[in-house]
């Protein structure tokens, strides 16, 4: 009885190790997209990202098909369009089924266009589905979506 117990604690505390881990590498791969897209550098998409036909990155409405077309159309330029980018990404949720995750996160993006000096601020939600491929976790589709921003009215 006693070494079922040990057993089933052991498999108990791996899934709970593993678990970490995987949670560990997606939230590194979203901070690394952040970096990205912070920064108008693609490689982070490009070492995160499954390349495969079909693919589809959709946001607030938009869309780039394949991942150069998110690279070299939407990702890079932005470095020259913007003064600046913040994103921040908050409340992340992960979930597994097998091979497959997914992340759901709120989001909040600031920054200003350079060409017109009109800033904005956004927040909304991210979605971000990864497939486990060779051991790492890569990036199949990604959706966002914002609006406005307008912090909530506190009633006195």
């Amino acid at each position: 009885m006693s070494n079922k117990i040990i057993t089933l604690t052991l498999i108990f505390i791996s899934t709970l190790l593993f678990a970490n881990e995987d949670d560990q590498q997606i939230k590194s791969i979203i901070n690394e997209i952040k970096y990205g897209w912070e920064n108008g550098d693609g490689a982070p998409f490009r070492k995160n990202f499954l390349d495969f036909e079909g693919a589809r990155y959709i946001e607030s409405g938009g869309q780039n098909e394949g991942l150069s077309d998110l690279v070299e159309h939407h990702v890079e330029p932005e470095k020259d369009a913007l003064k600046f980018l913040s994103l921040d990404f908050s409340k992340i949720e992960i979930h597994y089924e097998n091979d497959f995750a997914w992340a759901v996160a709120n989001t909040r993006v600031k920054g200003e266009v350079r060409k017109t000096g009109k800033v904005f601020d956004k927040s909304g939600f991210q979605t971000f589905l990864f497939r486990k491929i060779e051991g790492d976790w890569k990036v199949v589709h990604t959706h966002s979506s914002s609006r406005d921003f307008k912090p909530k009215k506190h009633e006195h």
